[in-house]
């Protein structure tokens, strides 16, 4: 294993073996393709770039790829996201709690269609 592989995640690229430095999503109802900035967990669905095959990505006709720009100088959420996030969290946990958004089941639809750890629930 080589020494880059240790320090970050490796191009998504076959037979690439460079640290990746961005991460392409297909958004693929709106025909785009978005590169961004290295993203914090990997997920399913995109691909980790290294900067050299980021720079030569090319996609399908007809599709539009936005670019985001690494800022160098980014070292996180700023104290404004930080703060929002915390209020949204507040919000949320003051809200009164619905009882319409609770749907009760009976006691006789409880056990319909029970195999396991799943039911089926008739509409």
């Amino acid at each position: 294993m080589s020494s880059q592989l240790r320090t970050g995640r490796a191009c998504s690229r076959v037979s690439c073996r460079s640290v990746a430095s961005m991460t392409l999503t297909y958004i693929y109802a709106d025909s785009t393709a978005v590169l961004g900035p290295l993203a914090t967990f990997s997920e399913p669905h995109s691909y980790d770039l290294c900067e050299k095959h980021s720079a030569r990505l090319t996609v399908p006709n007809g599709w539009e790829v936005i670019r985001q720009s690494i800022d160098a100088n980014a070292t996180g959420p700023s104290e404004d996201d930080l703060m929002a996030i915390a209020d949204a969290v507040r919000e949320v946990a003051q809200a009164p709690r619905s009882q319409e958004s609770a749907p009760e089941i009976s006691a006789s639809h409880a056990n319909v269609g029970r195999r396991g750890h799943l039911r089926a629930v008739p509409s």
